[in-house]
């Protein structure tokens, strides 16, 4: 339900940068934060523009990995963090897939901007925080599955 619910409003929040942030930014906060259009053709920080392909092959297997090890998961905490990645990545992976020129090769949709850091979209933030949670959970060694006897 987690990387459901976070597709659903990625996706839906870029069909409204799209369509509301076509003519240039807008300022919501000042300076600190404005929504500006900007199409990615590369990962997180507009890295490697040219290996789309390479990006959402990468994140397919990811998927598949999250897919594979959520299984196998009963804690509620883990499946948190993994539903966010995996929200996160299927929210990029769509617009990778469906987006001119599509084939896996499509820009992503970001929109979010504040100083100091690259434009970005709520896919991008839940990955982010799903991939700390997961650092988090494995430092304070709480297991994915509990122990049973």
């Amino acid at each position: 339900m987690t990387a459901f619910s976070i597709f659903l409003v990625d996706y839906l929040t870029k069909l409204a940068a799209v369509s509301f942030l076509a003519d240039g930014p807008i300022k919501v906060l000042g300076n600190f934060l404005k929504f500006e259009l900007i199409y990615n053709t590369g990962a997180a920080f507009s890295l490697a523009t040219s290996k789309t392909i390479f990006l959402s092959t990468f994140s397919m297997l990811v998927a598949a990995g999250i897919f594979y090890f959520a299984a196998r998961v009963d804690s509620q905490k883990w499946a948190l963090a993994l539903g966010s990645v995996l929200g996160g990545i299927f929210g990029n992976l769509s617009d990778r897939i469906f987006r001119s020129p599509g084939g896996l090769q499509g820009p992503v949709v970001d929109w979010i901007s504040i100083p100091h850091w690259p434009v970005f979209n709520i896919a991008d933030s839940a990955v982010v925080i799903g991939v700390l949670s997961i650092a988090s959970l494995t430092w304070a060694k709480i297991p994915p599955r509990s122990a049973t006897k």
